[in-house]
């Protein structure tokens, strides 16, 4: 008897393992920003070992040096239409999320790991959009970025290449 009630038991709560499971696509989109690490460069403070966690996403004042490319600050990403992705639609995010292409046509650098995140599905694609539609929208401009013959006006790291 005892072993009949047991497996009544393991079934029921191998029923409802799918709602504990459940999300709804912005809490997917949370978990993703989250295990992809977009906080670890995207976030106001993080390269100076103080991430500013009320403006999660805004932007760093801390870029990476290429050298013989430039140097290139972290944009923000939350939905500010003046400083953020705010005026970027959802096809757009996707594109440079998984391509590295942003809407006025230039190629992001291979720092940011597009090429990585263009094995995201559809479904997560939309997600990620979806959690970053719904942040509070945070107005910080980052500096842009900065050719090899001009002189950067905010801290950078260098990106040193083996050889």
């Amino acid at each position: 008897m005892k072993s009949i009630i047991r497996a009544a038991l393991v079934a029921f709560s191998l029923l409802s393992v799918p709602s504990a499971f459940a999300q709804t696509q912005t809490q997917r989109g949370e978990y993703l920003v989250t295990i992809m690490d977009c906080t670890g460069c995207h976030t106001p403070g993080t390269f100076l070992g103080k991430p500013d966690l009320q403006r999660p996403l805004a932007g760093s004042e801390v870029g990476f040096q290429i050298p013989g490319v430039g140097i290139f600050y972290p944009p923000n990403l939350t939905p500010d239409p003046e400083t953020g992705l705010g005026r970027w639609s959802e096809a757009d995010i996707i594109k440079a999320v998984r391509t590295g292409v942003r809407p006025d046509g230039r190629q992001l650098v291979p720092i940011m790991p597009y090429h990585s995140y263009g094995k995201l599905t559809d479904e997560d694609a939309w997600a990620l959009v979806s959690y970053l539609k719904s942040l509070r929208p945070v107005r910080n401009q980052v500096p842009g970025p900065v050719g090899t013959s001009e002189k950067p006006s905010a801290p950078f790291l260098t990106v040193v290449m083996p050889q």
